[in-house]
């Protein structure tokens, strides 16, 4: 067993390669936006990093693969291949909170992304399997490529029984540990850049709540 890079009463975050740490395997439940295969290049004016192991599908399908048939909740994009075994599609709607992307050669702009429902046992009242819930401006941003909003994520976890213990092992800027949190649900969590590793550290340790931030 790995030893923590961070860790408190409700989160655990482990830094390294979620395909050689296994702590996070003995969650109930996945929630996670991992690499989708683009190479994703940021456009803002302080351009980022190229997000770790994003040229191609082979990160994500082998951490699914290795999760197995457990219930699961993962990001993605209609531009690649949806994992195996979708059960539901979400559509989050970003409502133009962070400006238009996609191809600029087109008059339509990319606002949405997609959300895979694997697997069973979720629970919750019923309801469109629409999300509008807008990004924030760059100037309110952590410092990562593709960061989540925590109120989309405290959103998702209504439908996961509060005794379910979360996994992400793509931590990313930390959005779905710091929803488990606020939530009070304990949440284990990977990520292989050290960088986002402390960002993620000091976000924990400066908010003890962090409603609807990203």
């Amino acid at each position: 067993m790995a030893d923590p890079y961070y860790s408190d009463n409700f989160v655990t975050l482990y830094h390294g390669d979620c395909l050689e740490i296994s702590d996070w395997l003995e969650a109930d439940v996945l929630v996670t936006d991992p690499p989708y295969g683009m190479s994703y290049k940021s456009g803002r004016k302080k351009e980022l990093d190229e997000i770790e192991g994003d040229r191609d599908l082979g990160v994500r399908d082998k951490s699914l693969a290795l999760w197995g048939e457990k219930p699961a909740l993962v990001f993605g994009t209609w531009k690649q291949p949806r994992p195996d075994k979708v059960r539901q599609l979400i559509v989050w709607d970003k409502r133009g909170g962070a400006g238009f992307s996609g191809d600029l050669n087109m008059p339509w702009a990319d606002i949405t992304e997609e959300i895979y429902v694997l697997g069973s046992g979720w629970t919750g009242r019923r309801r469109a399997a629409i999300y509008q819930i807008p990004t924030l401006p760059s100037t309110k941003r952590p410092e990562h490529p593709t960061p989540k909003p925590v109120g989309l994520m405290e959103g998702l976890m209504e439908h996961i029984e509060p005794s379910k213990l979360l996994a992400d092992p793509f931590a990313g800027s930390g959005a779905t540990l710091l929803a488990a949190r606020n939530l009070g649900r304990k949440v284990i969590g990977v990520e292989m850049e050290e960088k986002y590793c402390e960002i993620i550290a000091n976000r924990l340790q400066q908010q003890s709540f962090d409603f609807g931030g990203v």
